[in-house]
């Protein structure tokens, strides 16, 4: 199989890395039981402090990770700089909040006929995390961070168009002081997940990535009895109102819909405005993303840089044209950007009706699909007419209809007036096949540990 940085600005091969042996993944597993039982005797001031140590040589060595980033999979050098710090702040917050996440949570005794009761969090081991290339380093480190604070060992595998910053990630842990082998990269083909998953010495998964990896993780973990985790991707809804301030929102719309070059599981991808602001909303929302430069990534001009891969782009190619083909209509772009490179530019569709795949489908590149409706009623029903669940915006100044947004729509996260980001403060997941569980907050660093109840009598 293929391990190997392949630059997508110019389709050139710049590093390929082999896969590790049948037996060096048994002595790494092997490795990361021991390093397990060593994290009993490190305290959460010391891993604290180790996790303060990560997050400076993020912020410190920010130009050599970025560029990095941008040579792996073509995110802009501005917005992968902005990725490294937003994994400084992390790494921060969970050396700041750990002792509190893990703190003892007291019961009332007297409810359960003992003399004390309480609730204590203990880590529960090894846990494997399958990362995407869309965020290399920030998908990574929001499961890391929580899961090293809370005394678990981590094992990586990442996808195999990231290696550097795979093997940059065990280094960075390694440097900050935690102890040897806390933290691994498992350099590795998706081949050998189920393997890693059902070995005794890991005891959980996560994974974000598409649906049927996480149909298969998720049922490989659930054979297992281990707990997992699992962010499958959105195709998330941003409604529009009368009462909205229409510039901000086609503003905020095309760089959500552009965001990492419209390769992030929370990118606004549908959009459905009320009839009422319809044509001025189209008209800016086209025009903001019509403004968005296309070009090399390394550029600091660039909004855009290329699709992470040739099949990436491919894919875009054959939903747009399955879309049009079936009497859709594109008001912006459309057509694949000539020369070297996967680049795909903004492009706007209109007409995208039930049965075409764009409908049903996530499209992972700067496309978006914009829809009219009546009412509110209407907005929500189109919201929801989807499998995924992840994220979706609203936008509107009424507080009844913010009300109904927050009640009705079927996501995870659901943002008034904003574009959905995550935060190492709330807790980040989804609904139906976008998947389960939670990650940040504290809810991401209590889903890999035993949550112990504790009855004591005198």
């Amino acid at each position: 199989m293929s391990i190997a940085t392949t630059n997508p600005a110019t389709g050139a091969v710049e590093a390929t890395f082999e896969a590790l042996s049948g037996t060096e993944i048994d002595a790494r597993l092997e490795r990361a039981r021991e390093a397990f039982a060593r994290q009993g005797s490190t305290t959460i001031e010391e891993r604290a402090g180790w996790m303060e140590a990560a997050a400076g040589i993020l912020d410190g060595e920010t130009d050599q990770i970025a560029a990095m980033l941008t040579t792996e999979m073509g995110k802009t050098i501005k917005a992968a700089r902005a990725e490294a710090h937003k994994c400084a702040n992390a790494c921060r917050f969970y050396a700041r909040n750990a002792a509190r996440f893990l703190a003892d949570r007291p019961a009332d005794p007297e409810a359960v006929g003992a003399e004390r009761a309480w609730i204590r969090y203990r880590p529960i081991g090894p846990v494997l995390a399958v990362m995407p290339w869309n965020f290399p380093l920030w998908q990574v480190i929001r499961f890391a961070a929580p899961a090293l604070m809370a005394g678990n060992v981590g094992l990586l595998k990442h996808a195999s168009n990231v290696p550097r910053t795979a093997l940059f990630l065990e280094d960075l842990f390694r440097r900050a002081g935690f102890p040897p082998d806390a933290f691994q990269t498992l350099l590795v083909g998706s081949d050998q997940v189920e393997r890693i998953i059902r070995d005794p010495r890991v005891k959980g998964a996560t994974l974000t990535g598409s649906e049927p990896a996480g149909r298969s993780i998720g049922a490989t973990a659930g054979a297992e009895i281990k707990p997992s985790v699992l962010e499958l991707g959105g195709s998330d809804a941003f409604v529009v109102m009368p009462s909205a301030d229409i510039a901000r929102a086609a503003e905020v719309a095309a760089t959500s819909r552009c965001l990492n070059n419209g390769q992030s599981c929370i990118s606004a991808k549908r959009f459905i405005v009320h009839t009422d602001v319809y044509q001025e909303f189209e008209r800016r929302f086209v025009e903001n993303m019509r403004a968005r430069r296309v070009g090399d990534p390394m550029d600091e001009s660039t909004d855009i840089g290329p699709l992470a891969s040739e099949r990436g782009r491919s894919t875009i190619e054959e939903q747009v044209a399955d879309a049009v083909g079936s009497g859709a209509t594109v008001l912006c772009g459309g057509q694949r950007v000539e020369g070297p490179g996967w680049f795909y530019p903004p492009t706007v569709i209109t007409g995208v009706m039930p049965g075409m795949r764009m409908y049903h489908e996530e499209v992972f590149g700067p496309v978006a699909s914009l829809f009219r409706v009546d009412g509110i009623d209407q907005a929500i029903d189109l919201a929801n007419d989807t499998t995924f669940g992840l994220g979706a915006n609203a936008w509107t100044r009424d507080a009844d209809e913010q009300e109904r947004f927050a009640d009705d729509l079927d996501a995870g996260q659901v943002f008034i007036n904003g574009m959905v980001t995550s935060f190492p403060d709330l807790p980040f997941g989804g609904t139906k096949h976008s998947g389960y569980g939670r990650e940040l907050a504290d809810l991401g660093m209590h889903a890999f540990c035993n949550i112990k109840t504790i009855w004591a009598a005198a």
